[in-house]
């Protein structure tokens, strides 16, 4: 599932195609708001929230997209055979003269108007790549957190509740970089502020180091220790890269760790 650094590289992205420019063309192919009619409107801006996504219209509405497992979105030029949206995938269209974009394989679509956006991400904890997450988000995260002590720290991360944003990539690659086990319960991680801020700042570097091109392009040289790589070598001490699982069917997620590098500190077997 794309994660928070995914979800802030296509709105920046859909800001450039469309952001200040009336759609001269939209189609939403989605059974609630498939007579839902915004052409004429302009769009204001596309606001990412963890892995949500807000485009806000000049009428007070606004288009809510979640791209799941694997949705994307698409810039095309206006008038191209890709922008023509014959294609099954295609859930949203919206196009202006100059550029089109397309969302593909889009796993929520909703219109609300904008004052109501809370009703569809009220519910979420603090957005680790908001600009204030350290002042203001923080905190609150570090709150919902201690609510949630002794779950396994690996669920707690994925929870977007506590905060917004993670995914298994950077459930791993974060608790990896600190040698922490994945099933220690969250109330006995030292320094939680210190993974959320591990989290944030590789989120970060991928937005940085970001390849121009298509919203779902991977950041350039972006190279995973742990996550994808069981049976690999660690690239830090050599042991073969482990996977287990958080959550409970069937809703359980592959969690990658070093069992050398990232040891139970009850010497458990990791499941």
């Amino acid at each position: 599932m794309p994660e928070g650094d995914i979800v802030r590289r296509t709105a920046a992205r859909l800001d450039q195609a469309l952001a200040g420019r009336p759609l001269t063309r939209a189609e939403l192919r989605w059974p609630t708001a498939a007579e839902v009619d915004l052409t004429g409107r302009t769009v204001l801006a596309n606001v990412p929230y963890g892995k949500h996504l807000l485009t806000r219209l000049d009428d007070g509405r606004t288009l809510h997209t979640h791209l799941r497992m694997e949705g994307r979105w698409s810039i095309e030029r206006t008038g191209s055979r890709e922008a023509s949206g014959r294609r099954a995938d295609v859930r949203a269209l919206l196009g202006n003269e100059v550029w089109t974009a397309l969302g593909k394989d889009l796993g929520m679509l909703d219109v609300v108007p904008t004052r109501d956006e809370h009703s569809l991400i009220g519910h979420l904890g603090p957005d680790v790549l908001a600009d204030d997450f350290p002042q203001a988000g923080l905190p609150e995260a570090l709150r919902r957190w201690a609510a949630n002590g002794q779950r396994p720290v690996c669920e707690v991360l994925l929870d977007q509740r506590v905060a917004a944003g993670i995914g298994t990539i950077y459930l791993a690659e974060s608790l990896f970089t600190l040698g922490v086990w994945p099933w220690t319960p969250a109330g006995q991680v030292d320094d939680p502020a210190r993974v959320l801020g591990v989290a944030r700042r590789l989120m970060q570097r991928s937005i940085a180091s970001a390849v121009p091109g298509s919203t779902g392009e991977r950041a350039r040289g972006a190279t995973t220790l742990v996550h994808g790589r069981a049976g690999q070598p660690c690239r830090r001490c050599g042991a073969p890269i482990a996977v287990g699982e958080a959550g409970s069917a069937p809703f359980t997620r592959p969690v990658f760790f070093c069992p050398r590098c990232q040891p139970d500190p009850g010497t458990r077997t990791p499941r």
